[in-house]
């Protein structure tokens, strides 16, 4: 139950990238890609990489999930403004 709670916090936190230019690596299925894989990267290391069952989900779960995510974010949409940039520049 963890992972599904973990999944929709950064598909949640993920709309709001409508409010950030596009320069994600790979768009916005990049940045959708990204947000989901931080989040649960951060949020498996963070419970020892064993995944909370549905008596163990509670709010702390699914705010474990949003550093992860826009972290993730932050790391899709830089190495997407780099290779931009680069590529403008060539």
């Amino acid at each position: 139950m963890g992972l599904v709670v973990w999944t929709m916090m950064a598909i949640a936190v993920w709309h709001f990238t409508v409010f950030v230019p596009d320069r994600f690596l790979g768009g916005i299925v990049g940045a959708f890609v990204a947000s989901i894989a931080g989040a649960l990267l951060l949020a498996l290391v963070a419970n020892g990489f064993a995944v909370p069952g549905r008596s163990e989900t509670d709010l702390a779960q699914a705010l474990l999930a949003l550093p992860g995510s826009l972290v993730g974010l932050a790391v899709c949409w830089l190495w997407g403004d780099r290779r931009e940039r680069r590529a403008a520049s060539a």
